[in-house]
């Protein structure tokens, strides 16, 4: 019973059934059509984000044999990527909260 417990409640797992909810997320904000455009944009670059994590952890540990927080390189990559990415959805509300203050 306990084999079960770890192998669904494994991080690996956890992070998978994130996905989930953030798509919704997405969808849930890319209809609504009064997101600010560039803040949408930060969002799926978070998402690219994970897209793009998961192999290079891959490759951190399959090749390197090592976590990918011990390989900087990539790692540091990744995470000024996800910087940006956070940036991107900071600015994209300040637009729209500007936009706002403009029009009222």
């Amino acid at each position: 019973m306990s084999e079960i417990f770890e192998l669904v409640f494994a991080k690996e797992s956890l992070f998978a059934l994130s996905l989930f909810p953030y798509l919704g997320f997405l969808w849930f904000m890319t209809k609504k059509n009064n997101t600010p455009k560039v803040a949408l944009i930060g969002f799926y670059l978070t998402l690219l984000f994970v897209a793009v994590t998961i192999p290079a952890g891959a490759y951190a540990q399959f090749v390197l044999h090592q976590s990918l927080a011990n390989v900087d390189w990539i790692h540091g990559s990744a995470e000024a990527f996800l910087t940006f990415s956070n940036i991107t959805i900071v600015i994209g509300f300040a637009q729209g909260i500007n936009k706002l203050k403009v029009e009222s």
